[in-house]
């Protein structure tokens, strides 16, 4: 479940925080935040179960993921079967708590989760369907708030699936040489010496789409100051990132932690 390793609990929450905050007008619903939290909490547990079962091979072979407790045999896939279906029945009773729309944008969204971790044995851009998954919360908060999916979180998820492409390709440097060996697909691989200038046109994409969606509720002119921080925080990104090495593309990877408290605030003062 990897709890102790919080950073993709909170890059699966930020779109679905962003996404009520747009939708609330700027004044989101205390429950409605801790329910998604609890939610991304259980998805990404159950996200990790299902890539840890497919790729437990592949992970035994690469020296960041050896460990884990599938590849290392201190778990069973039977074990982790039934670890998933309590999270997955958690994570529906949420759904079902929140409504017919939401309901059913949960239920779709477990096609991609299921098979996104085979994309990288066929394509060289899983990272790009990684964000096609992990951003799926901005489209179920807005429809939480309003009942639908309009225009503006369908903005608001391209954009966030731009910025989990940069960010994970980012991530990707990490295993490079262990994915090569193996024969594991990535961008890290495919944009090679190119990573950096691609990256930084994801995160453009990204911002583009953070606008639009903003725009379309109506932003105000503190959007766009505030969101001039978050365009330093992407330039320091691929200004200080080092590819070939794993600790930094880590700590990279990590900052955009930090990066989703910006956003946020950038959205909520779309209203002010």
């Amino acid at each position: 479940m990897r709890l102790h390793q919080p950073v993709g609990i909170w890059l699966l929450l930020w779109p679905c925080w962003w996404s009520i905050a747009l939708a609330s007008g700027g004044n989101p619903s205390l429950p409605l935040l801790a329910l998604f939290a609890l939610g991304a909490v259980l998805m990404r547990s159950a996200g990790c179960i299902i890539n840890d079962i497919a790729d437990r091979e592949f992970d035994k072979q690469v020296e960041r993921t050896r460990t884990r407790p599938l590849a290392s045999g201190e778990l069973s896939v039977k074990q982790a079967l039934a670890l998933l279906a309590l999270l997955l029945l958690a994570s529906a009773a949420i759904a079902l708590h929140l409504g017919e729309v939401v309901t059913l944008w949960a239920a779709l969204s477990l096609l991609p989760v299921v098979s996104y971790p085979f994309m990288k044995r066929i394509s060289w851009w899983p990272q790009l369907f990684l964000g096609l998954t992990f951003n799926w919360g901005a489209l179920m908060g807005w429809a939480a708030v309003r009942g639908t999916v309009d225009a503006p979180a369908i903005a608001l998820y391209v954009g966030c699936v731009f910025w989990t492409l940069g960010y994970d390709t980012i991530y990707a440097h990490q295993d490079k040489k262990d994915d090569a060996r193996i024969g594991v697909k990535s961008t890290a691989l495919r944009l090679g010496e190119y990573t950096k200038k691609a990256v930084g046109l994801f995160y453009l994409l990204a911002l583009s789409g953070w606008m639009a969606a903003a725009w379309l509720v109506g932003s105000a002119i503190w959007f766009f100051i505030l969101l001039i921080g978050v365009m330093l925080q992407l330039g320091w990104q691929l200004c200080h990132v080092n590819l070939d090495d794993p600790a930094s593309c880590r700590r990279i990877f990590v900052s955009n932690t930090k990066l989703g408290w910006l956003v946020f605030a950038a959205f909520l003062s779309v209203f002010f």
